[in-house]
C-alpha cells in the first residue's frame, strides 16, 4: 500500500496544483472520483490489463467510458497516466487528491461509529466538538455498531480516538496480562 501511495503522490499533486491554479477543486474532484470508479469496474479491469492494447488505446477507451462527463484537461491528465503505465493507479489519485483537498479547504473527514444511533443534536455538538479539536471544519459520517457495547469510536485520519466499552475492556485485560 504505501508502494501505491509513493507512486500516485506525485501525479495527484500535480492535478491538485493545476485544479488550484485554475480554480477548478471541486471539479477536478468529482472527475477523478468517476475515472477512479471507472478505473475498479471489473470489465474495464480486462482492458486495463490487456497485454495487446497500447497506451494510447487504454486511455483513449477510458476517455470513451468516461464520455462528456471528462474535461479536456482530465482527460490529458488520464493520457498521462496511460502513457506511463499508471491507470490502475487511479483511486489511489483521487483519494490523495481528496486528502490535499481537505487539507487546503481546512477541512476533515470523521467517521463516528457508535454502539447505538446518534441524534442529529448529539451529531452536531460532537462534530463542533471535535472542529474546535483539530481545528477545522468536520464532516461527520455516523454508523452504529452494536458490537461496541456503548460509546463511539471516532476516526479523523490517522486520529483515532477509542471511547467504547468494547475498547475499554480491550485496555483493561491487557493491563491484567502485564
Amino acid at each position: 500500500m504505501a508502494e501505491l501511495t509513493t507512486l500516485a503522490r506525485p501525479y495527484a499533486k500535480a492535478a491538485f496544483e493545476y485544479a488550484q491554479a485554475h480554480q477548478q477543486l471541486a471539479a477536478w474532484s468529482a472527475e477523478l472520483g468517476l475515472a477512479a470508479a471507472v478505473s475498479q469496474d471489473d470489465t474495464f479491469q480486462r482492458v486495463l490489463k490487456a497485454p495487446r492494447l497500447t497506451s494510447d488505446s487504454k486511455a483513449a477507451a477510458f476517455v470513451e467510458v468516461c464520455g462528456d462527463k471528462l474535461s479536456e484537461h482530465v482527460r490529458n491528465f488520464i493520457r498521462v497516466i496511460a502513457e506511463n503505465g499508471r491507470l490502475a493507479l487511479l483511486p489511489e489519485i483521487a483519494a490523495q487528491f481528496e486528502l490535499y483537498k481537505a487539507e487546503q479547504e481546512k477541512s476533515v473527514d470523521v467517521d463516528v461509529t457508535s454502539a447505538f444511533a446518534l441524534s442529529q443534536e448529539q451529531q452536531d455538538k460532537l462534530a463542533k466538538v471535535l472542529s474546535a479539536r483539530l481545528g477545522r471544519e468536520v464532516r461527520l459520517h455516523a454508523v452504529e455498531d452494536a458490537s461496541l457495547m456503548g460509546g463511539v469510536v471516532i476516526r479523523a485520519g490517522d486520529l483515532v480516538i477509542d471511547g467504547s466499552v468494547r475498547g475499554k475492556l480491550a485496555k483493561l485485560a491487557e493491563a491484567l496480562k502485564s
